[in-house]
This record gives structure tokens, C-alpha cells and sequence, in this order.
């Protein structure tokens, strides 16, 4: 199967292994656009287990080799190990990774630099980074129960399921001195919750956990995904509120209750292209899902459609100048994954790939979503697919 006969996708990643990035929320490249940051991982058809490592990397976009810089053990098949490119440092980037304290591991954050090597580390695990570079977000990856987007040595807290309600949230961390404090606590976001009731109306009381944050385009504020589920294994079926607030956890607000989310009518979110902005893929109207923007600055709520949808579950991505959105899907019956630019002025969808996703053992939170991301000149885009059996990173070059 050709992914495409009018565009011309390139494999990054030709070498034999699995490579992977990660999350569609944020930058590969770094500041030249001629490397990549990747993962080798050692499978694709189990969840990690403890002890098993990831090399961590870059790839030429010219030479197409992948150049193992580190290891680390905190990785996962949905979003990596967090590798990110520090603004601050041209040429370091910052990955999670464990260390070990007696009989027990630790998550941290380490440091890299292309010409030195490691340079450095964070005593916390680090989940996004501002678009400015100057902050960045970390919170309890071992609450998270979707292990897909957590950590083989961050185990579920099944003896003290309940989390510190006063101690344990969404942390703001200075890339600058590596000091973390606590901005938004779980009784914080219980307070401020549409119905607080419903989280003690269970006895012993329903799971909780925070995943999915993401600053907004001028580094102002900060989204995060509270879940609650009535049990933590499996945790469905789960509610989802999406709450923001400003870096020094100010103005705390519950942007999209559940109401919004329930049976599935968002699958994915992003903040949008100006600070207010939040993108959705949405079936809000009963017609099948869209693209939607709406600014939570704005009262009373009101969202618009950027275009129709091509099916649930879309990972959506604005370029950087805002003039295309990048748009995928999950598997159809066929087990196809589509990937469209579209044009926001117009909503006018122009597919650019279709991928095979028909690996075994590539399923449940091991499966292998496009993820599409931008490079920070709008000229290129890359997904992480097992089109060709193996995971890989393949890239288009756009040209907007």
C-alpha cells in the first residue's frame, strides 16, 4: 500500500528497530530543522517492562541515521520519554529517565547537550515545555492508570490509591533554576469542580489523576486533563474535565466539564493559535465529529467550525503561522490511518497520506497513532507510524 500518490513521504528512520517520537503537542526539530529527536525502542507489542531500556537520539533529516546520545528507562509507546529541545541551550535537549535510591526509583529529567553530553539534570520528571522555553510542567506520572502514557518504574499506587490532596498536582518547574512548586493541587481542582459532589460519592471514593498538559501560545497559562474514574484498574469508564489557569495558578477554571467530553464527543485537545484559543475534535451537533475552536476567555461559551472531521479521535495541530491545521485519525475497519492538511480559511480537506496500521500486538495503548507534528517553520511534518511493519518516523515536506 502507498501512503500516497500526489505527496512524498520519506522514512527517517530506514535503519532496522522501532523509532518513535511521541506527542503531536510540541517541536522535534531542533533550531537548524536538520535533527530529530527519536527513540529506539526495543518492541512495539508490549506495554515497557522495568528494566527494559530506550535509546535516546537524534536523526538527520539529510542522512536519515539515528544517533543514540543516552538511555533512559522512562519511556512509553504513546508519548516517548518526553524529549524536548530547550530554547534556552541551542543544541540540549531534556528527556525523563529514573535514578536509583536505595531499593526504589525515582523519575527525574535529564539534560543533554550535542557537544558536551549530559550536562545536568531535574529532580522531577518533566511533562511539557513553554513555547517561551522559560517554564515547564510536571505531575505524578505513577497515578496515571493508561500505562500507555506512563512509566514501567512508576508503578500505579494500588496500596494508597487516594492522592495527597494538599501535595500532589500540576507542578510549574523553572528551566532555568530547576525549581518545582505546586500551582494547582487536587483539593484545589476539587473546589473549583462543576459538581464536587461526585467525587466522594463513592466509598472508599473514585480514582483520580491528571494527564495532557499543554501551555498556551504565549506562555501564559497552562491546560491539564483531572480524570476520575470509579476504579483505578481498569479506569473506565473515566470522566474527563479540562482545567486552566495561569502559570502562578491563578484564575483555575474548569475550561470543558465532562459534560462536554461525555461519550466520547471530544477525543482530542490543543490550545489554539492565539492565548485564549483551545482546539477540539468534536461531535457536539450529532452529525460526526469536527474541528472546533473556541476562546475560554470569551462569555458565555461559544464555539465555531474550522471544518467538517474525517472520523473520531483526531489529533489536530494548528502550523505555525495558523493558516493549515494538521489532521489525523485513528484506524478504520481496514485498519487504515488517514492523515489531511487543512485549510483554515476555507475548511477545505486535503489528504496527504493513508497508513497501514495492521501490526499484532500493536493495539490498546500500544498502538501507534500518527501524532502529526510541525516543524517551527511550518515546512515540514512528521508522524510516527508502523505502516511498513516496524515503528518508524516518516516526514513530509509541506512547503507552506
Amino acid at each position: 500500500m502507498q501512503i500516497s500518490t500526489q505527496f512524498e513521504w520519506v522514512n527517517l528512520t530506514p535503519e532496522p528497530g522501532n523509532y518513535t517520537f511521541g506527542y503531536y503537542d510540541r517541536c522535534p526539530w531542533d533550531a537548524t530543522q536538520h535533527l530529530h529527536l527519536a527513540l529506539r525502542i526495543p518492541h512495539q507489542d508490549h506495554l515497557p517492562e522495568p528494566g527494559e531500556l530506550a535509546s535516546v537520539g537524534v536523526v538527520d533529516r539529510e542522512a536519515r541515521v539515528f544517533h543514540e546520545l543516552a538511555q533512559t528507562r522512562a519511556w512509553c509507546h504513546q508519548q516517548g520519554a518526553m524529549t524536548l529541545w530547550l530554547k534556552q541551550a541551542p543544541g540540549t535537549f531534556i528527556y525523563n529517565d529514573f535514578v536509583q535510591e536505595g531499593d526504589e526509583w525515582r523519575p527525574i529529567a535529564r539534560i543533554h547537550s550535542l557537544d558536551r553530553g549530559a550536562i545536568g539534570q531535574l529532580n522531577v520528571p518533566i511533562y511539557t515545555i513553554s513555547n517561551n522555553g522559560r517554564w515547564g510542567v510536571s505531575l505524578n506520572f505513577g497515578r496515571i492508570p493508561r500505562r500507555g502514557y506512563s512509566y514501567a518504574l512508576a508503578p500505579l499506587p494500588r496500596t494508597k490509591p487516594a492522592p495527597d490532596l494538599d501535595n500532589d498536582g500540576l507542578f510549574l518547574v523553572d528551566m532555568v533554576t530547576g525549581t518545582a512548586h505546586l500551582i494547582a493541587s487536587y483539593r484545589q481542582m476539587i473546589e473549583r469542580h462543576p459538581y464536587p459532589y461526585d467525587l466522594s460519592a463513592q466509598d472508599p471514593g473514585i480514582y483520580m489523576w491528571l494527564n495532557h498538559a499543554i501551555f498556551n501560545s504565549d506562555s501564559s497559562r497552562v491546560m491539564v486533563l483531572f480524570r476520575t474514574a470509579p476504579q483505578m484498574e481498569p479506569p473506565v469508564p473515566w470522566r474527563t474535565h479540562m482545567f486552566t489557569m495561569a502559570l502562578d495558578g491563578s484564575d483555575l477554571r474548569c475550561s470543558l466539564s465532562d459534560i462536554y467530553w461525555r461519550g466520547g464527543a471530544i477525543s482530542h485537545q490543543i490550545w489554539g493559535r492565539t492565548p485564549g484559543e483551545i482546539l477540539v475534535d468534536a461531535d457536539w451537533c450529532g452529525r460526526g465529529h469536527e474541528y472546533i475552536v473556541f476562546d475560554e476567555s470569551h462569555h458565555p461559551f461559544q464555539a465555531h467550525r474550522i471544518s467538517v472531521g474525517m472520523g473520531p479521535a483526531g489529533h489536530l495541530n494548528f502550523s505555525p503561522d495558523g493558516h493549515w491545521m494538521a489532521a489525523d485519525t485513528y484506524p478504520d475497519a481496514e485498519g487504515v490511518q488517514r492523515l489531511a492538511l487543512v485549510n483554515v480559511a476555507t475548511g477545505e480537506i486535503t489528504e496527504v497520506g493513508r497508513f497501514r496500521h495492521q501490526t499484532p500486538g500493536a493495539t490498546g495503548d500500544v498502538r501507534c497513532d500518527l501524532h502529526p507534528r510541525w516543524s517551527a517553520d511550518g515546512r515540514y511534518l512528521t508522524v510516527d507510524t508502523i505502516h511498513d511493519g516496524e515503528r518508524k518516523i516518516y516526514m513530509l515536506e509541506v512547503g507552506h
